[in-house]
């Protein structure tokens, strides 16, 4: 036992074998919970990209009639249903057509069996013209015995409306479900009477209605001025041979030597009409004081695009004091609604993300303009290398034998883009390109626009920005009051007889060329006024009732509505950059024919 209590113990020597072990046991777990990170990660990122792909597909394609009356309330979609009567009819809806056209002299005459067999016959020129004459003298007023009279200081929303019912379809659709909107008196102006067209606007019961009817249309006049007279010169015709053969106008062609097509300048001259009928000619405008906001048919606008325009109205005198039209739609191609909610909003920034063929204006190139766009000034920078700096960005529609009469498409205007977001310098076309956008016959090509959503445009603090009124970026869904439209109407001799049929353009040369105070405007940057269109007098697409369009509008106004961006709470000033100093300009052309003129200048008598 002693010497068991002397021995001392001593360690065995470390080979490194339990070391090894316990390494090996720590490397197998680092590297199984590095595996598993990574699959969980995967994992999320294939959903992910599983609900992008399907939020993209959903936006993207499904622009089916079912899609698109989905996003819409169901009280609304009586106003997207068609209850055409341009074919056979039968029952009390032929009775009722009938009434509407010729208000049923004997409305008990027709019996069951024969309201079985009825059938619609348009109405001919002689009783169309008889009915825009009745429309135009009763200057009935639909709906005020539900809303009330007219407040001095309510806003006028003007409609010009010609054949595109789809398009007006979706506008009342849009209209319907805007703020204040019952305070409004809703004017449409026709320059084409439609039975289908009428009865859609008739059942409006949302606000005030009133339609008026362009009295000089092509639809009442088809062979004689301002229709097209057989004895017209033809367009292409030279001066000389026009001379010989004595047809009409023959001495006065246009800037670039053509002649006066009717379809063409029925634009310019409804506009100017239908601005005069407003202010000076109806008796429920008569003590008007407010604004008077102009759209089109194939317009969208946003549910709060009344509550920014009071806002705007009401920060004009101290952010602009020197603006006299205020604009709430932009041709921008791109523009974003990123929400503040991103992070865990994930179908918004998937949204955000569609490639879409058009949105704001028509975007087709043709085989003379190369059409790119700066998404945003880190986009710019980062695609530098494959882009040129300054490109020039098409605005409007270059279709085969077109002569851009729409507002919502010019020929001709050139805007050089810039690296800021959403921002566009104004610049003047040289007269090679005038007298090309004149007359220019060329094949469309489909051009993709990204829009990106970036936080500068729509937020809580809605910015505006202040500048010149430019028609090719000012010219959809904006508005001016009683004074501004006197002074315009003190130069009407400009307007008139500018040589370009462009309401617009003539617009932007009585602003340079006679207004004392020109044209001055601020415009939001975020738009509330969208441009649907994809059809019209001058360009035919391929599909022309496609939804395609009216849906990413949809998408767009659903992401700022569930971010909260509508109904900013106060507006922000920002500083343009740099434009251009907007040089005198040629005429587009087109407007050479003394009747126009003289027609023209009739239009803005004050008859009241």
């Amino acid at each position: 036992m002693s010497k068991m209590r002397g021995r001392i113990l001593i360690p065995l020597p470390n080979t490194g074998a339990m070391g090894r072990k316990r390494n090996n046991f720590y490397m197998r777990s680092l590297f199984l919970l590095a595996l598993g990170i990574f699959g969980l990660l995967q994992y999320n990122n294939f959903n992910y990209l599983d609900s992008r792909d399907n939020v993209l597909g959903d936006a993207v394609t499904n622009d089916s009639d079912d899609a698109i009356l989905a996003m819409v309330p169901a009280t609304l979609h009586k106003y997207l249903t068609p209850h055409s009567r341009n074919h056979s009819a039968s029952g009390a809806g032929a009775l009722n057509g009938a009434a509407l056209l010729l208000n049923a002299s004997s409305p008990g005459a027709a019996t069951a069996s024969t309201i079985s067999f009825d059938v619609y016959h348009p109405p001919n020129i002689t009783e169309i013209k008889r009915q825009i004459v009745r429309y135009n003298d009763m200057q009935m007023v639909l709906n005020e015995d539900v809303f009330g009279p007219l407040q001095n200081d309510s806003v006028i929303i003007v409609v010009q409306v010609h054949t595109r019912i789809t398009y007006l379809r979706h506008l009342i659709v849009s209209l319907a479900q805007a703020r204040d909107i019952s305070k409004v008196l809703l004017v449409f102006s026709h320059d084409y009477y439609d039975d289908d067209i009428n009865d859609l606007v008739q059942q409006i019961d949302f606000c005030k209605v009133m339609q008026i009817f362009y009295p000089y249309s092509i639809q009442t006049h088809p062979n004689e001025y301002p229709g097209v007279d057989p004895n017209d010169c033809p367009r292409n015709i030279k001066k000389e041979q026009a001379l010989i053969t004595n047809c009409n106008n023959a001495m006065y062609p246009d800037l670039y030597g053509h002649y006066r097509e009717a379809k063409f300048t029925q634009t310019k001259h409804h506009w100017i009409w239908k601005a005069n009928r407003v202010f000076n000619e109806l008796e429920v405008t008569r003590y008007h004081t407010g604004l008077v906001l102009f759209l089109e048919e194939d317009h969208y606008v946003a549910e709060d695009f009344l509550y920014l325009l009071a806002m705007m109205q009401q920060r004009t005198k101290d952010l602009c004091p020197q603006c006299n039209v205020l604009s709430l739609g932009t041709y921008l191609k791109t523009f974003n609604y990123y929400t503040y909610h991103s992070k865990t909003n994930k179908k918004s920034y998937a949204s955000s993300l569609i490639s879409t063929n058009s949105l704001l204006g028509y975007n087709r190139n043709n085989n003379r303009n190369s059409v790119q766009l700066a998404v945003s000034s880190s986009y710019s920078s980062s695609s530098s290398a494959q882009s040129p700096p300054p490109s020039k960005v098409y605005v409007g529609d270059t279709s085969d034998n077109q002569r851009a009469s729409d507002s919502s498409s010019r020929r001709g205007n050139l805007i050089n883009t810039v690296t800021d977001t959403a921002t566009a310098t104004a610049a003047t076309s040289d007269t090679s390109n005038n007298e090309q956008s004149s007359h220019s016959s060329s094949k469309n090509g489909a051009q993709t626009w990204n829009y990106h959503v970036l936080p500068s445009l729509y937020s809580v603090y809605q910015k505006v920005e202040v500048m010149p009124w430019v028609s090719s970026k000012h010219n959809m869904g904006f508005a001016f009051n009683r004074t501004t439209w006197s002074n315009i109407r003190k130069c009407a001799r400009h307007f008139c007889t500018y040589d370009d049929y462009n309401w617009d353009w003539s617009l932007q040369h009585v602003s340079q060329q006679c207004l004392r105070r020109k044209l001055h405007a601020m415009i939001v940057k975020g738009p509330r006024v969208f441009h649907i269109g994809e059809c019209g007098v001058h360009h035919k697409n391929k599909n022309c009732e496609s939804n395609q369009v009216i849906s990413k509008v949809q998408h767009v106004l659903r992401i700022a509505r569930n971010s909260h961006q509508l109904f900013p709470r106060s507006l922000t000033l920002t500083v343009p950059s740099l434009m251009k100093k907007s040089k005198l300009r040629k005429g587009n052309g087109g407007w050479g024919d003394m009747r126009d003129h003289e027609l023209c200048l009739n239009m803005t008598l004050a008859t009241r």
